[in-house]
């Protein structure tokens, strides 16, 4: 009996745990995204913002991308060779790489560099107590700190994917004319002819919502870290998990609203 009570006592404490968390998260970014419309605005933060997002993660992502499409290259020729089917080859290539490998792939890769970054960097400043020292020198943390990642995030995430998605093509075709034996313009002509636009606008509408997504965790684990420097790796380690398990999530999601009709 004492052991039931203690499961459904640990069942309980777990749902309302997840609730009050979902809540606060919930009303730290309702915050964090009310200041970004409202004045004062920090321009020189939201470029610095931009620079460690996007451009410091350029060249993880440009390596992810190009070998990722140089792989997928390779695997869908060994199976579409036993179907006489080789010509589907570049579409392929170009649809996976703009629908979901470049957006997903992008996006953890972010989580990982940026993600962590942010986390550790807030944490910290919230250890060290300069975050309240921002409130006493009347300056608004959630505005000064938060903002400007949020937007930052939306904006460098799909600049990032467009690379991505550029390379991952790229590799896609090295791949196929130098060693799989595809005529260039053959090529070219049955990727263009396979892409639309909404394949390539259906990435960048998940690489903006990954984008906040990584701010969001980044920023909302290293705001509330405590505990020292303990506590600071743990809200690295949460902000990257956390993270990249919804990017996952939320991109089954939008496959869903953004393709089946």
């Amino acid at each position: 009996m004492n052991f039931i009570l203690s499961f459904v006592a640990a069942i309980g404490a777990l749902a309302l745990g997840t609730v009050e968390f979902l809540g606060e998260l919930g009303l730290f970014a309702a915050m964090g995204v009310s200041h970004i419309f409202r004045p004062p605005y920090y321009p020189r933060l939201i470029v610095r913002s931009l620079m460690e997002i996007g451009f410091y993660s350029l060249p993880v992502v440009a390596l992810t991308a190009l070998f990722t499409g140089m792989v997928l290259a390779l695997q869908s020729y060994t199976g579409f060779s036993r179907f006489n089917a080789e010509s589907a080859i570049a579409s392929i290539v170009v649809l996976s790489v703009t629908r979901e490998l470049g957006p997903v792939l992008a996006g953890l890769m972010v989580s990982g560099r940026a993600g962590a970054a942010m986390a550790a960097e807030l944490g910290t400043m919230r250890v060290t107590d300069q975050i309240d020292a921002l409130s006493t020198l009347s300056t608004d943390p959630m505005k000064y700190l938060v903002a400007p990642r949020l937007l930052a995030g939306v904006i460098a995430m799909p600049l990032l994917v467009c690379i991505a998605d550029i390379l991952g093509v790229m590799g896609g075709f090295l791949v196929s004319t130098e060693k799989l034996g595809f005529t260039p313009g053959t090529y070219l002509v049955s990727t263009f002819s396979h892409l639309k636009t909404e394949d390539v606008v259906s990435g960048l509408i998940k690489a903006a919502v990954f984008g906040f997504i990584i701010s969001l965790m980044g920023c909302f684990n290293g705001y509330r870290s405590k505990g020292g420097a303990q506590g600071v790796g743990a809200a690295t380690t949460s902000a990257v998990v956390t993270a990249s398990i919804l990017i996952l999530a939320l991109d089954y999601i939008l496959t869903q609203v953004l393709f089946v009709k």
